[in-house]
């Protein structure tokens, strides 16, 4: 009896996984069947449309390539301990949530996108006829005509002024008003987020359809595509009503001996005035006019010709006009022009961008070599990358991710950071392992007054903006510089200790001395950079994150306290830069 049950138990234990195999069989029978009458239904939608283009893989994270993550929040390291021990870090403060959200919002923008070419590339061009019918194009109102879709590339650009760039607010009306500021006629918008100016269109028309991208800021306005640009005509001002907000008086210089390596252009002009001598070098795309009565010349700055040392002002100007008198009479119809001495120029500075050392890339080949750009926050990081990119003519990286900086034309801000794509990277760490890990760098040191002054301005009111008297008031400020004084001083002590190869910069030389000083920094990142390029980067040196003026608290917002402790933090930087056989800090920063 015992010898059918153990037969019948065994059985039954083979038909329960004989049914288990064939629910799952079923199962999985079904979802093919499924697939299969799927892929029959896109076949017959698209079987008068063109073969599917393979749909392009999106980028994978550097944590899924074996890579560490990008640090997004913070700043790490041992900086993010002397923090922590002052009594102005707080963790969850704005500062550990810096733009890491605004990343994964961009990233599935991107997979949003991608997602519609591929569900439109399924689609007849019935169906895409209904859609464009179902969704029209918006009607947005222009100010200035729009003369149509140009081509365009690097090489050849259609408008040769300046350039500007916003990823996020970018319209037509603001390009319009960015290139009429400027003195230009022309303003072009492409890939929906940069601007150019120009006076005049050196490339062919194409169709309408071809400008098919949005501009950022405003949906429905054409704003160019990949290599087409949309051109607009800027407001129609008569010649002698214009107003230039960037005029700048350079001063008198001597005529170079060699006039001709100069390539200055000569005007002719009737009752020639300052003002008429500069609307003539504006139409012909100058950034600099000269005046040496009765004629005008427009031209750049060169080797021969670098406005570096300027001659007594009363070789130019007989009649002993002042500086002022000369900005007001660039502003005047009518002014008349002072007589100047053969041999010399009055310079005037136009608003018209030198153009020379406005296109930048990524390096073509991967450096193997790692350059870290280091400075404490609030030293002047972001100004002289954009001195970088303009001299050596590459994007620079950023071990950080900064929204606002990238939506601005820094496009080595999303950039992986060891990508070795860039010329260098932007780092405010000081801890050991993080300077390990960077070959070389470019130590920025600014005076710890005006740093902590700039990085509380930042913290209150943005990259462009200024705190408010109230907010020096507050209890915060006191306990920014308890927190932020001693990083000051360990950052640039940290980084002379552990720092393979190191030079130092001073951001109050290079503004005094920026040509030789940006020489010696692209001669230390083996970057080949021409006089001209240097001359061009120096001539558009303000770039979009200069706060305008110099506006200062009404009061001293630092007590005897916190100047006790900052001047002895400074004379323990300028003797650790002795000892390390590099010079000292400048003579304003040491105490009195």
């Amino acid at each position: 009896m015992a010898k059918p049950l153990y037969r019948l138990q065994r059985f039954l234990r083979r038909a329960q996984l004989f049914l288990l195999f064939l629910g799952v069989a079923y199962i999985m029978a079904g979802s093919v069947l499924l697939l299969q009458r799927a892929n029959l239904v896109v076949t017959q939608r698209g079987a008068t449309s063109p073969p599917l283009s393979s749909l392009p893989s999106l980028p994978s994270p550097p944590w899924a390539l074996g890579m560490p993550p990008v640090r997004v929040g913070g700043y790490g390291g041992r900086s993010s301990q002397i923090m922590s021990r002052g009594q102005g870090y707080k963790p969850g403060s704005p500062l550990d949530d810096r733009t890491g959200t605004r990343w994964l919002m961009s990233r599935n923008l991107e997979i949003r996108h991608l997602r519609r070419r591929w569900f439109h590339s399924l689609m007849t061009e019935k169906d895409m006829s209904q859609v464009e019918r179902s969704t029209p194009r918006r009607n947005v109102p222009q100010k200035g005509s729009y003369m149509g879709c140009f081509l365009d590339n690097s090489k050849e650009r259609a408008l040769r002024g300046s350039v500007s760039t916003d990823f996020r607010k970018m319209t037509s009306t603001l390009c319009q008003d960015t290139c009429s500021a400027s003195g230009y006629q022309f303003a072009g918008l492409e890939y929906g987020s940069e601007c150019y100016c120009g006076n005049h269109i050196t490339s062919l028309r194409v169709r309408d359809e071809e400008c098919n991208l949005d501009c950022k800021g405003e949906k429905g306005s054409p704003c160019g595509g990949v290599g087409r640009l949309s051109v607009f005509t800027v407001e129609d001002v008569l010649p002698g009503q214009r107003r230039y907000r960037n005029v700048r008086y350079r001063g008198c210089f001597r005529e170079p001996e060699n006039s001709s390596s100069t390539s200055l252009v000569h005007v002719l002009q009737p009752n020639l005035t300052s003002q008429s001598c500069i609307e003539a070098c504006i139409n012909k795309e100058f950034p600099l006019a000269m005046l040496r009565s009765p004629d005008c010349f427009c031209g750049y700055a060169t080797p021969d010709f670098t406005l570096h040392e300027p001659a007594e002002e009363e070789h130019c100007s007989q009649s002993n006009t002042t500086e002022e008198e000369h900005c007001s009479q660039s502003n005047t119809t009518e002014a008349s022009l002072p007589s100047t001495l053969q041999g010399f120029y009055q310079v005037y500075q136009t608003p018209v961008q030198d153009s020379r050392c406005t296109e930048r890339k990524f390096l073509p080949e991967k450096s193997s070599s790692l350059v870290a750009l280091s400075s404490f926050p609030g030293a002047g990081n972001t100004w002289v990358r954009h001195l970088i990119e303009l001299a050596t003519g590459y994007y620079t990286g950023s071990y950080y991710f900064d929204g606002t900086l990238y939506n601005r034309g820094f496009k080595g801000e999303k950039d992986y950071w060891k990508s070795g794509r860039t010329i260098c990277v932007k780092t405010h760490e000081s801890g050991r392992r993080e300077i390990e890990m960077y070959d070389s760098v470019i130590l920025l040191i600014r005076s710890p007054y005006r740093s902590l002054m700039a990085e509380f301005n930042r913290k209150c009111a943005g990259h462009l903006g200024y705190a408010s008297d109230q907010h020096w008031k507050t209890k915060e400020w006191p306990e920014f510089v308890g927190s932020y004084a001693s990083w000051w001083a360990s950052h640039v002590l940290d980084w002379l200790r552990f720092g393979r190869r190191v030079l130092v910069v001073h951001f109050e030389e290079l503004q005094t001395a920026l040509v030789p000083k940006l020489r010696s920094i692209t001669s230390f990142l083996n970057a080949t950079v021409t006089e001209d390029r240097l001359l061009c980067a120096e001539s558009n040196q303000d770039g979009h994150f200069k706060r305008s003026g110099a506006r200062q608290p009404t009061f001293d917002p630092f007590t005897p306290d916190m100047r006790g402790l900052i001047d002895g933090l400074i004379r323990a930087v300028d003797q650790a830069l002795r000892d390390s056989n590099h010079t000292g800090l400048p003579l304003e920063y040491l105490p009195r």
